[in-house]
């Protein structure tokens, strides 16, 4: 079986400092993958590496068809008017900027595609006035509009409210059902734990690739880490105490519930 996306000693640098280290791991159609990191973990780098936008200074990404992205931030101003529909219809333009003339068929499959997100009701809503999850799923859509085999997420679930985030989880985890493979990066792998295939955690340029209970593990993660890590298993959660003995309890990165 050929792989969606293939990474292999991956290793970048940018401003002269080496962001990503001998990166590797690889994704079957309709894989679910957590990307979980800290902030500055290279989480990001490491997507715009797959997607063509950073050159690797060693290592080879090897996808097989088109790339989905939904990006970190998309600051939209109320008053702006695109609607949602306008938003997704643009997926169906590749990197042509403007609005294509409508016609039937693209009314369709624009509307068939907000449908599959549960947004259908806010086709003709302006995006400025969407609510985070509700915006989260029209870029959603904006990605897959163009049918394409991987889809890559960053930090969609940042400032979403629980209920939100689980939502856009369920939605993500119907997409891989569907084939497409799915790469989410996270700095909390908490609201992931019950839908992922398998994750890939980041530290100082590094990654351990693999299913949750292959890497959430003590001797994996000190060696991510370069000192003494405990994970902990409390009352069904996962506590990642570091060499000093401190509990990050308020760092997501470290907190995990065990469904």
């Amino acid at each position: 079986m050929s792989m969606a996306l293939e990474v292999s000693g991956l290793t970048v640098r940018l401003g002269g400092r080496e962001v990503l280290r001998d990166v590797g791991f690889a994704l079957a159609p309709g894989a679910f993958c957590g990307l979980i990191g800290a902030n500055g973990s290279g989480k990001t780098t490491l997507l715009r590496t797959i997607l063509g936008f950073e050159t690797a200074a060693a290592g080879r990404v090897t996808r097989d068809g088109a790339v989905g992205y939904v990006p970190q931030k998309l600051e939209l101003a109320p008053d702006m008017p695109v609607r949602a529909r306008d938003l997704v219809a643009l997926g169906l333009d590749g990197q042509r900027f403007g609005f294509s003339f409508p016609s039937a068929r693209r009314r369709r499959v624009v509307a068939e595609m907000l449908e599959a997100v549960d947004l259908l009701g806010f086709a003709d809503q302006r995006v400025g006035e969407l609510s985070g999850g509700q915006l989260q799923r029209v870029l959603i859509a904006h990605a897959l509009v163009s049918k394409p085999k991987l889809l890559l997420l960053d930090e969609p679930l940042a400032n979403l409210d629980l209920r939100a985030a689980a939502e856009i989880v369920a939605l993500l985890k119907r997409v891989a059902g569907q084939g497409v493979s799915v790469l989410i990066s996270a700095h909390d792998m908490n609201p992931l734990l019950g839908a992922m295939h398998q994750l890939v955690y980041l530290a100082n340029g590094r990654a351990a690739s693999g299913r949750t209970e292959q890497v959430v593990r003590t001797e994996v993660l000190s060696e991510l880490y370069g000192y003494h890590i405990d994970v902990i298993r409390v009352h069904g959660r996962i506590l990642v105490v570091a060499g000093d003995g401190h509990v990050h309890a308020h760092d997501h990165e470290h907190v995990a519930t065990i469904p």
